[in-house]
């Protein structure tokens, strides 16, 4: 039984994103070109409800164990959530901790290009909004800028999370960051990968300009036991025993003025999360300290149990009774494949849920639609 958790968690998270993109979030589509705003909010709040999906199975079934500390959050405050990238699944974990201390539905995720073109999990995250980037600045900023400029627009307070250090931390990046370290005189880590600072200062820039950043907040992930660096080893069951967060909130008054100062700034809480970690991994494997208490929880820990539970009972028998729709009713057959074949082919002519979005809002306000990526 143990071996089959992780292709049974993988196949629950599947299914839940492949037929909710289809059958919750497709009708919804529509919308956008009559209120943006009002689809991103109706969007938002389902796209929410699914995130509490893999937070139940990880704590309720999995029995994966939760410790947050530090500064926490407060409730509804707009931030940029800057995280180490130890492992490929981080940003999934994180939604245990926002599930506790802020909303998910304001959760944005900058993340790679390619992740849009998977079935059901990118479909999702394009009718999201999360932002795809390609890890080329000449190309991304413009991509940026349009997006950042929209959530702004329409008032959207949002929680964007993004990795300054672009992927995740194995071999062969720590090999990569250290002949960067060694090629601009910087000190090697061991636990953290040199931050790429330029996003960075420009998301804070164009956020702060656009009088919708509260916060950041800095937030160090820790594995005191066992973890999956991949989705490969979920899938051989390997999920973590115990997963740390140690939370430190900035001010957006407390942040320096221009971009280079705050790509020092990120330096900087990059040198103090290389200490952090090290701290960490080499003591007790706990963030606590001294006279400091574990995170205060915007919610109950009974309303957080009551929200997970109210998750696994809406979406197991989601699931099953999608399959139920589609294997019974040649109309849903129908609808299904005619959906299932716009999620292939808009991503082709248009270049994503997301990018329409942006064509609709600027519609709607008589502005020239921004130029995507270039295919």
């Amino acid at each position: 039984m143990v071996a089959l958790r992780g292709p049974l968690f993988l196949l629950l998270l599947f299914f839940s994103s492949f037929f909710g993109s289809i059958f919750l979030l497709a009708p919804l589509l529509p919308l956008m070109l009559i209120s943006t705003s009002l689809y991103r909010w109706i969007t938002d709040r389902i796209i929410a409800t699914w995130f509490t999906f893999p937070v139940a199975l990880i704590e309720m079934v999995l029995g994966v164990k939760l410790v947050i500390t530090g500064d926490g959050f407060f409730p509804g405050e707009r931030s940029v959530i800057i995280m180490n990238h130890r492992t490929r699944l981080d940003w999934m974990f994180l939604w245990n901790c926002l599930l506790r201390c802020s909303y998910l539905r304001k959760q944005k995720i900058c993340l790679k290009d390619t992740l849009k073109s998977l079935p059901g999990f990118g479909w999702a995250m394009q009718v999201a909004a999360f932002i795809f980037i390609r890890r080329k600045w000449e190309e991304d900023r413009t991509h940026l800028e349009a997006m950042l400029r929209y959530f702004c627009e329409i008032k959207q307070p949002l929680q964007l999370l993004m990795f300054p250090e672009g992927t995740d931390l194995t071999p062969f990046t720590q090999f990569r960051s250290h002949e960067y370290a060694e090629q601009s005189g910087l000190s090697k880590y061991e636990y953290v990968l040199h931050p790429r600072t330029t996003g960075f200062a420009f998301i804070v820039d164009q956020l702060r300009k656009g009088a919708n950043l509260d916060a950041i907040h800095d937030v160090t992930v820790a594995y005191p036991y066992n973890f999956p660096q991949t989705e490969r080893q979920l899938f051989t069951g390997n999920f973590p025993k115990e997963i740390h967060f140690h939370i430190y909130r900035h001010s957006v008054d407390s942040l320096p003025s221009s971009p280079d100062g705050l790509k020092a700034w990120c330096q900087q809480r990059w040198r103090a999360k290389e200490k952090l970690l090290k701290s960490f991994y080499g003591g007790q494997r706990s963030f606590k300290v001294q006279g400091e208490g574990l995170v205060p929880h915007c919610k109950s820990e009974l309303r957080v149990f009551l929200i997970k539970c109210a998750s696994l009972l809406f979406w197991l028998p989601f699931i099953a009774a999608a399959f139920v729709l589609v294997y019974t009713y040649t109309a849903a057959r129908w609808y299904f494949t005619s959906i299932l074949l716009f999620f292939i082919f808009q991503e082709k002519v248009f270049g994503g849920c997301e990018v329409m979005e942006l064509a609709c809002h600027a519609g709607l306000r008589g502005q020239r639609p921004a130029q995507h990526h270039a295919e």
